[in-house]
């Protein structure tokens, strides 16, 4: 019987190589995540503001691309069209696109959670419906979602590991190519899992220092 086992000076004489992958998996998970912040801003403050057809077309737009597999879309991004992408470029789309999806959400519902008498002293002072939303109710709302926005940052940087179906040489694709010369998988795999676990730590413990210095102006 075959009795997988770890092999322990691989895994440490493969992290330079493994970690030569880490700039494209950085580069791409903060790419889509500032360009997430954007369009998902950007479609959330649109949603108040639109008429009733423009809040059925984003009502769409988030439905399609919070159902659809990120795999499936980077597929289709990068062999689907008639203007062929570079790898790195539909990488950067699609996570783009799914994740601006789940923040738009995200920002949405925190807009929702801020005390509507907010909004009723605001309209007492004589300011606008934008000045409101933008000035007031959305830099409380940001205070809101930073827990789920750094959920999204995790999920984005793991799901980089797609990249690697269409050879974007970020780490899981370096790691794929040194188990596929030393026939031992399992060690790669392993020494992938440890490197995002500790980068997902990371987000994390950024996340608490965002939430620490955002506690003062909580309600």
């Amino acid at each position: 019987m075959y009795i997988p086992t770890i092999n322990f000076q691989l895994l440490l004489e493969s992290i330079p190589f493994v970690l030569s992958g880490l700039p494209f998996t950085l580069g791409i998970a903060c790419f889509a995540f500032i360009m997430g912040n954007i369009v998902g801003i950007g479609l959330m403050v649109l949603g108040f503001f639109a008429p009733k057809w423009g809040r059925s077309l984003i009502r769409l737009y988030l439905s399609f691309f919070r159902g659809v597999p990120g795999l499936v879309l980077l597929f289709l991004l990068y062999f689907a069209l008639p203007y062929r992408l570079s790898a790195l470029q539909a990488s950067c789309i699609c996570f783009t696109l799914t994740s601006s999806a789940f923040i738009g959400e995200i920002y949405r519902g925190s807009v929702q959670g801020v005390s509507h008498g907010q909004w009723d002293a605001a309209s007492a002072l004589g300011l606008s419906r934008k000045t409101i939303l933008l000035k007031i109710i959305l830099p409380q709302a940001f205070r809101i979602s930073v827990p789920a926005l750094g959920n999204v940052a995790m999920d984005l940087l793991k799901s980089t590991s797609l990249a690697a179906m269409i050879t974007v040489p970020e780490i899981f694709q370096k790691a794929k190519i040194v188990g596929g010369r030393e026939f031992d998988y399992l060690t790669m795999y392993i020494l992938v899992a440890l490197i995002y676990w500790g980068l997902c730590v990371g987000i994390g413990q950024i996340q608490a220092v965002i939430e620490k210095k955002l506690q003062p102006f909580a309600s």
